[in-house]
């Protein structure tokens, strides 16, 4: 997946400016693609230059004029082709995760800090995306809500955030206190093969 299919599905939901997508971008996105605002500002214009989006100039009294973007039938066109390409499996390259695979070899010590750190993240996240699916939901509990609802895929997509950072959190607690129970007590020093 390239970011444009990413911003062409963000912009599915309205005409956006550069800063409400990055807005949306740290919230409804977050979960399953990361992009700095600079490299979303430089995909808007190779977008708008490939014709997948069109901009208009917004004029704004007080402020500033702001560039809205809006997906067009080209943009509708390059996600449907996009959503039927083969997906690829999930790659993950997390640095801590590879802290915990050496902690047996290294000072425990900051890896449980770092795991504690990422829990507190985690939870913060799933807080935010917790958020999130309540305002999307409207006054409709989640069934009624999926079964009903003209576009789900925000939703469900932000729900997997709140499984992946529910189980995320749990693990570095789990893994923590493993960790810090191992650290007080004596072992053989054996290592495992």
């Amino acid at each position: 997946m390239a970011l444009r299919h990413a911003v062409l599905a963000t912009l599915l939901d309205g005409e956006y400016s550069g800063y409400q997508l990055t807005k949306l971008f740290d919230v409804g996105v977050s979960n399953f693609w990361y992009a700095a605002p600079q490299q979303l500002y430089s995909e808007l214009t190779k977008l708008e230059d490939a014709g997948l989006i069109s901009g208009r100039e917004v004029v704004q009294q007080g402020r500033p004029n702001k560039r809205v973007f809006l997906v067009t039938e080209a943009g509708i066109d390059e996600l449907a082709s996009f959503a039927a390409s083969s997906s690829k499996p999930l790659l993950i390259r997390d640095d801590l995760a590879v802290k915990v695979h050496a902690v047996d070899m290294v000072d425990p010590a900051p890896v449980i800090a770092q795991l504690h750190e990422r829990a507190v993240e985690a939870a913060a996240k799933l807080e935010v995306f917790e958020r999130a699916l309540v305002h999307m939901r409207g006054d409709l509990d989640e069934e009624s809500f999926l079964r009903q609802s003209d576009r789900i895929g925000p939703y469900l997509t932000c729900l997997a955030g709140c499984r992946l950072e529910r189980q995320m959190r749990d693990w570095c607690l789990s893994a923590a206190r493993t960790l810090g129970e191992r650290a007080t007590q004596p072992h053989s020093g054996g290592k495992a093969s």
